[in-house]
């Protein structure tokens, strides 16, 4: 008899990555910073390959320092993790039993769904109100037993938030013992008034973690580096679960460095407000339907007319050297989510929408 996984585990589909560009193509389908990372992270990750001999400090006690202090927290309530990614997943092998239940927004991100499924738990997801999760819905869905309840905010891929005001009636309104996660990757890119990231409220109420990430707005997607800020039993629980060395030497000097260089966070926050605000009115101007979007992407819809889908769209961008994302495994399969890019490639973006639309008239 051969050797058999876990039951539910060959049910799932793995995570499908936005597609990579062939050589000459610009890449727009995964979110990455379009100015690269910061320099002087770049230097420390250079200085660190004299060291990889070496193991890496276990506590990542030097980049949780960093990050507590441009934050204003704790580094003792500070756990970082190989991405978010990562984090998301351990919070799922801390506290998941099979059948337990868990709960999302309508299109949230489809690590959660993993997380879930590698744990034998139920996923329910809550209809969303013009592409926002709407807290109502995530409340009727989590009702008395959720286990855990995961709000992207800002969400991937839909580019909205919904306020702090609405965040608090969600923790208000779940059980005292359901986990909320708040997964805020996209949390710089955001200035709006109402917005909050959601630290303080990991301070105010049990059962609440934050998660976030240096693959964004800090550009060291390829490093894989993430952080979790909770309460202290959480953290205890995740330190038990995770690998002892579970992020790398040349990670935490650089993940280091990208904290302290404000500089590059305000550089990258510029060029992102600059050229969304590009692609909403461009894009808007030639007919397109555009989710309103706070993140370093857009959500654009299409028809469903033969010749004028999300698809046929891909397609005749990719043939011009635009590779961006088709979100059919978020049952969005008539949009696409276009990354900001540097400034010719955003132009050239418009610009092959622009002949999309008229060759499709």
């Amino acid at each position: 008899m051969s050797l058999q996984p876990r039951p539910g585990l060959l049910d799932i589909t793995p995570y499908k990555p936005g597609a990579s560009a062939p050589e000459g193509a610009v890449k727009l389908s995964s979110n990455e910073n379009a100015l690269g990372c910061s320099p002087k992270a770049a230097e420390a990750y250079r200085m660190a390959t004299q060291s990889l001999h070496l193991y890496p400090d276990g506590g990542a006690t030097k980049l949780r320092e960093a990050i507590a202090e441009a934050e204003g927290v704790d580094a003792a309530r500070i756990v970082c993790g190989a991405g978010s990614d990562e984090l998301l997943q351990l919070i799922g092998r801390g506290y998941l039993n099979p059948g337990d239940k868990v709960v999302q927004n309508e299109y949230g991100f489809l690590v959660y769904s993993l997380v879930a499924k590698q744990c034998g738990a139920e996923l329910v997801s809550a209809k969303e109100n013009a592409y926002r999760a709407d807290v109502d819905t995530l409340l009727e869905a989590a009702g008395e037993d959720a286990k855990i309840v995961f709000l992207a905010n800002p969400n991937n891929p839909t580019g909205t938030y919904i306020p702090e005001s609405e965040v608090r009636r969600l923790r208000e309104g779940l059980p005292e013992d359901t986990l909320l996660v708040l997964d805020s990757a996209y949390t710089e890119f955001v200035d709006a008034p109402d917005y909050a990231s959601g630290m303080a409220m990991v301070d105010e109420f049990a059962n609440t973690v934050v998660t976030r990430t240096f693959s964004k707005i800090h550009g060291l997607a390829g490093i894989r580096l993430g952080w979790m800020y909770g309460p202290s039993e959480i953290v205890d629980v995740i330190h038990r679960v995770r690998g002892p060395f579970n992020v790398n030497l040349p990670a935490i000097e650089a993940g280091t460095a990208a904290m302290g260089d404000r500089e590059f966070l305000k550089l990258s926050k510029t060029h992102n407000d600059d050229w969304l605000a590009y692609f909403h009115q461009q894009l808007g101007g030639l007919g397109y339907d555009v989710t309103p979007s706070v993140c370093n992407f857009v959500l654009v819809h299409f028809s469903d007319t033969p010749g004028q889908t999300a698809q046929d769209a891909e397609r005749f961008l990719a043939e011009r050297g635009l590779v961006v994302r088709g979100l059919a495994p978020y049952k969005l399969a008539n949009a696409l989510r276009i990354s900001i890019g540097e400034a010719d490639a955003n132009r050239r973006v418009v610009e092959a929408l622009e002949a999309f639309k008229a060759q499709a008239a």
